[in-house]
């Protein structure tokens, strides 16, 4: 599995702000700055896991002594290092492995990463950052959420609703992202253009960073516009909002073991 991410993301490398979509940019709310802004501290170090090409890095490296840049591709590793930041330090990584030679830290950010088809990769790869974080520090998580995904999908069947299509007679291309099996749904592997994405619901979320270490189990939302979910949504589709990401915020446990 490992060779077959390194060779999507080497792929991928040349049209990343194309093809991957850019929390950033779409958070409305700028949840993510106030998160990096409650931790900023010039004598701790931020690693981020998954960095891609460094489109966190303006954010971390302001508010940081020192920033290391993680990712499975090279090749994204050095559009990243372009950037130009000197206190920020890159390396490959596969965070599926053992976490014996990843750097640690009193931050860590992982964005969209611990979201590959497979229960015990996505949990390996909570498990290493939490093995990461210092005693005491905290980490921040962005990762699809499943409720949002099924609000997208409720709103989609509303839609056709007010345009006298009934929900049996809605092309099953228009809800591929419910598409896969009953297994893939109950596990919450829905599809994204084609490619299996796990998106967690809230009580997954915190039994799985409780049995990863983490203390303090916190979740918040990173809200985007409806054009996240659909090309040209009708006018009325107003708030409640589109998409939604879960931020979880967890405290590494002082005293806890390292897996």
């Amino acid at each position: 599995m490992a060779k077959d991410e390194k060779r999507h993301w080497d792929r991928l490398a040349g049209k990343y702000n194309i093809e991957i979509f850019d929390v950033f940019n779409s958070d409305r709310n700028e949840v993510l700055t106030q998160y990096f802004d409650r931790y900023a501290n010039q004598a701790h170090t931020a690693v981020d896991f998954g960095c891609g090409n460094g489109k966190a890095f303006p954010y971390l490296v302001p508010r940081f002594g020192e920033v290391w840049g993680l990712d499975i591709s090279q090749n994204l590793l050095d559009v990243a290092a372009l950037r130009g930041y000197d206190r920020v330090r890159l390396a490959q990584a596969d965070l599926v492995k053992p976490a014996r030679k990843l750097p640690r830290g009193e931050f860590a950010f992982c964005c969209n990463v611990a979201i590959l088809p497979g229960i015990d990769v996505n949990q390996a790869i909570i498990r290493n950052i939490r093995s990461s974080v210092k005693p005491g520090g905290a980490a921040v998580f962005v990762i699809p959420s499943f409720e949002s995904a099924a609000f997208a999908m409720w709103r989609l069947v509303e839609w056709y609703g007010r345009e006298g299509v009934n929900p049996a007679e809605i092309s099953r291309d228009e809800l591929a992202l419910f598409g896969g099996s009953k297994t893939d749904l109950v596990q919450g592997l829905l599809r994204i253009d084609g490619v299996t994405t796990k998106h967690y619901s809230e009580p997954e979320i915190r039994y799985l960073f409780t049995q990863a270490g983490f203390k303090q189990v916190n979740t918040d939302r990173i809200e985007y516009n409806w054009t996240s979910e659909f090309e040209n949504p009708p006018r009325w589709m107003k708030d409640p909002v589109g998409g939604v990401s879960r931020l979880v915020n967890s405290i590494a446990q002082p005293n806890s073991r390292l897996f």
